[in-house]
């Protein structure tokens, strides 16, 4: 009784088999007691079987060898010798045996398993998992269904094979593909043959899904704090809760606790933190941090939102701060806000305070609070007219300087007298109305004042466009000229309080706005119109701007006279000059730049000026120039680029001509490979007038593991402009050579 039999014969012999057997040589099936008969679960389903002979034995047993494939509910079995059991559903598979269910595959000599219940084990397996391509070896595999497996004396990777640089060995290694979570006991992480961590326990996720549990160890060293070792927990509170946990160890300081809590709810969501260092060794201080940031739909159109900072003291900061952004914080925000919107008004009531961090070397004066500050605004269009309303009520208040109330009103209408394809012109009619109350500390005995003020714009523009070739290649150039007049006569504010107002910065931006300053205490008087000129080369195949010309000055027919308090009148008819020349130059090289012109005195007053050479991923150099006269004058330049080998090097140099110093100096090197990188480097930075911290760091990333050692990649990022992180890439992506 030899056969070929087909998925359909198979199926024709599991009706018949009850009347026939075959001789008494036949193999017995031997299976142990976790193969006994179980009742059929939701998991059974009618198994197909295609090998080059089957033999129906009895006691219900077939045999088939030669290319033996089995299917049974999206468990495949493919092997070279096979006993199945019609009414047990016990499988034995021997031979090269090759097992896949659920994006698992396993390769070894033996496979017992019961189709019914879906448990089973393999001997000496060989796995591979589709989610993460992570594989590896064990002595057993038990299978417990279609998502769960046991491996023992197992070792794990996401190395590509035949190159084991991390190995995961483990007493025993769970998979639970259900919630995509291994967890390993007794483990021991190898790397290039070296033990570097044991844990008794571990757990690490199969994708990118949140799990509790201890996050990798980092290490550090900087000058102010010394040697550095932080050990974070996350807790995986629920799926919209969270929070980590980060004991940060200093040897010149002590222990700080980093505390982060996150929530998000369909009305509301946020973050909290804590920061403690409890008697800190080098100032003596219990030194705290406390954040919160919070943002809520109340409903019915209104919300609420908090941002509140605390720190225990002015240095917070610049000792224990690993970065030059968090360093050089000034002005901590307190800010509470109740918002309505409806559609075509809005309003909004708010409490602003600030916590002022000084340096003694270099004080600054804090800014006022605003207790509270009301705000009021409206915008319709009727017809094609467009109706504004901006209104605002403040009481300002501070501890030394001047205090008092200053409520704003300022109703705009603008309509469109020419709106077509490539041609406007939109007049604008306004009247800005403020009052003040003065309060305490009024030493310069502000008056009371009422200030009515009427504001006129119209902005006109075109734009040309011609399609144009050059080099072969074709583009489309534009023409856009762009005429602004303003319109504001002139009243005496030199008795106002100034709470908010700030001189405008000269720029593309600002040109084409009616008043010359921030805020709502001065508002320039103005009879000037703007002329400006665009060009911009169009590439016609992608729609990349390759090019882009601005040029543009302001004219007054009467020299201004508002300004702000003890800075000098401007009594000349004409502006800077602006000059802007930017765009994507070629597939590597980017461009931007603004320069400012003074014609009245003849010189220079600043420029900017920054390229980008990036012809690949993992190639990069950023350089650029920064000049403002009598104030600054700094160069800085940053890049990563691939060195030898594998090997890539990073560093940022930010020096000031002005001053003759480092602002800001990084260097580091990343060895990338297929399943793992290391990455090392040293930055210096300026924290305060006369101080610097210095900091190393080293990490070693086993990708989809652990990283170990401090987090570099902040770091890296924030500091080179257009760092890629290699290790990342698609393989498509990948620079030659370090794949």
């Amino acid at each position: 009784m030899h056969f070929r039999f087909s998925s359909i014969a198979f199926l024709l012999l599991g009706l018949f088999s009850r009347f026939g057997y075959a001789d008494n040589a036949a193999l017995p099936l031997k299976l142990d007691r976790s193969f006994k008969r179980s009742p059929a679960t939701s998991e059974s389903a009618a198994a197909f079987i295609n090998a080059r002979h089957v033999e129906a034995r009895k006691d219900d047993q077939l045999e088939a060898y030669g290319d033996v494939e089995l299917r049974q509910s999206g468990r495949v079995v493919k092997t070279d010798h096979l006993l199945y059991g019609q009414e047990s559903k016990d499988v034995l598979a021997e031979g090269s045996v090759r097992f896949e269910q659920s994006g698992l595959v396993v390769t070894g000599p033996v496979l017992k398993l019961n189709l019914d219940t879906g448990i089973g084990q393999m001997t000496q397996p060989q796995f591979e998992f589709s989610e993460n391509h992570a594989r590896g070896a064990a002595e057993v595999m038990h299978i417990a269904g279609k998502k769960n497996f046991t491996f023992d004396d197992a070792t794990y990777t996401t190395c590509p094979a035949g190159k084991d640089d991390w190995l995961l060995r483990v007493n025993r290694l769970d998979i639970d593909r259900a919630t995509q979570v291994g967890v390993a006991r007794s483990a021991v992480v190898e790397f290039k043959g070296v033990p570097i961590l044991y844990t008794p326990w571990m757990d690490f996720p199969l994708n990118d899904d949140r799990r509790s549990g201890l996050m990798a160890p980092s290490y550090g060293f900087s000058s102010k704090s010394g040697y550095e070792l932080m050990l974070p927990y996350y807790w995986n509170i629920a799926s919209n809760f969270d929070a980590t946990i980060s004991p940060r160890v200093m040897s010149k300081r002590g222990t700080q606790f980093n505390n982060e809590f996150r929530y998000l709810q369909p009305n509301y969501a946020g973050e909290a933190q804590y920061d403690v260092l409890s008697n800190d060794r080098v100032s003596g201080l219990t030194r705290t941090h406390m954040a919160l940031l919070h943002n809520q739909n109340l409903g019915g159109g209104f919300g609420l939102g908090l941002n509140l900072n605390r720190v225990s003291d002015d240095d917070y900061f610049r000792d224990l701060s690993t970065s030059v952004a968090g360093t050089s914080q000034t002005n901590l925000l307190r800010d509470g806000m109740l918002s309505y919107g409806a559609g075509w008004w809005s309003a909004s009531a708010r409490i602003q305070r600030y916590q002022t961090l000084q340096d003694p070397l270099a004080p600054v004066v804090a800014p006022y609070r605003r207790q509270p500050q009301v705000t009021l605004n409206a915008q319709q269009t009727l017809d094609d007219a467009s109706i504004v309303l901006a209104s605002e009520y403040t009481d300002f208040r501070h501890d030394t300087s001047v205090n008092g109330q200053r409520l704003v009103f300022y109703p705009s209408a603008s309509y469109p007298l020419l709106n077509d394809l490539g041609y406007y012109m939109t007049p604008k009619l306004g009247v800005h109305y403020t009052k003040y109350l003065m309060g305490t500390n009024n030493t310069q005995a502000h008056p009371d004042t009422v200030r009515t003020l009427p504001i006129f714009s119209l902005d006109n523009g075109m734009v040309f466009e011609r399609d144009d070739s050059i080099l072969g290649s074709s583009y489309i150039q534009t023409l856009e000229p762009r005429l602004f007049y303003v319109y504001i006569p002139y009243k005496d504010q030199d008795m106002l309080p100034n709470f908010d107002s700030a001189q405008a910065p000269f720029n593309f931006g600002q040109i084409f706005t009616e008043n010359r300053f921030f805020g709502s205490d001065r508002i320039g008087d103005a009879n000037m119109a703007t002329l400006a000129l665009t060009s911009r080369l169009i590439d016609n195949e992608g729609g990349v701007e390759r090019l882009r010309v601005m040029l543009g000055e302001r004219f007054s027919f009467k020299a201004p006279k508002v300004t702000l308090s003890g800075a000098p009148t401007d009594n000349t008819s004409r502006s800077d000059i602006l000059l802007s020349v930017g765009g994507q130059i070629s597939r590597s090289w980017s461009l931007d730049s603004l320069y400012q012109y003074n014609p009245n005195q003849s010189h220079t007053e600043s420029y900017n000026a920054m390229a980008r050479y990036k012809p690949e991923p993992g190639k990069l150099l950023n350089l650029s120039y920064s000049f403002t006269r009598n104030t600054l004058r700094q160069t800085d330049i940053s890049t990563q680029w691939p060195l030898f080998g594998r090997w890539q090097g990073m560093a940022r140099l930010s020096y000031s001509l002005q001053d003759k110093r480092i602002t800001e100096a990084l260097a580091g090197l990343e060895y990338n490979q297929a399943c793992w990188a290391v990455r090392m480097g040293t930055q210096s930075f300026s924290t305060a007038s006369s101080q610097r911290n210095s900091s190393f760091f080293l990490q070693l990333e086993l990708n989809d593991l652990v990283h170990i050692g401090s987090d570099a990649m902040d770091i890296l990022r924030n500091s080179v402009s257009g760092y890629t992180k290699m290790n990342s890439l698609p393989a498509e992506q990948s620079v030659p050579g370090l794949r």
